[in-house]
């Protein structure tokens, strides 16, 4: 696959920044025009209208996700231990991408509601062969909800307690205890 070009990604940066930092209402064209550093004509050029530009937001998403489950399915620890350890947010493109998504649906975005669905079930069937039965996976896939929630809550005015190094390795000790086939 070639790489869109420099001044499109720029563009797709800047909306997925505005997004994250300020929400839907805030992602006009006007603003991500701005941001990015082209002009009106420039955002235009990639970008015809705002929902291209969600849809870019959308498809960035999809090919992360691709490579996260990739990497989940062959990670020498296992896919529960990658999947739970790569929950913590570390501001990497992926969680910014399921963040700028995330905003996009709070907006009312379907497409943006559906892309994230699909992605839990993406992440779920890339476990399901690692866990005992649904409830385990169901285990596995509430406590990377917490992570990531309280992740969330770290970086605003309530502390989100985050589990690191041998906190988090005790953490993924006991949910592989508990879900393994």
């Amino acid at each position: 696959m070639s790489r869109p070009p420099l001044a499109r990604e720029k563009v797709v940066d800047a909306f997925e920044q505005i997004l994250i930092d300020e929400g839907e209402r805030a992602a006009t064209m006007d603003a991500t025009a701005r941001a990015a550093g082209v002009s009106k004509g420039g955002l235009l050029y990639h970008f015809a209208t705002k929902d291209a530009l969600e849809a870019a937001i959308i498809d960035r998403l999809h090919e992360l996700v691709a490579e996260d489950v990739a990497a989940m399915t062959a990670a020498p620890e296992g896919p529960i231990a990658y999947f739970l350890r790569s929950s913590a947010m570390e501001n990497d493109p992926l969680d910014r991408a399921v963040l700028a998504t995330s905003r996009l649906a709070q907006g009312g975005n379907a497409a943006a509601t559906d892309a994230l669905r699909g992605i839990r079930d993406q992440w779920a069937d890339a476990l399901r062969s690692h866990t005992k039965d649904a409830t385990a996976l169901d285990l596995v896939m509430l406590v990377s909800d917490g992570l990531y929630f309280n992740n969330a809550l770290a970086g605003g005015s309530i502390p989100g307690p985050v589990p690191r190094g041998a906190a988090m390795d005790a953490l993924v000790e006991v949910v592989e205890r508990a879900v393994r086939r």
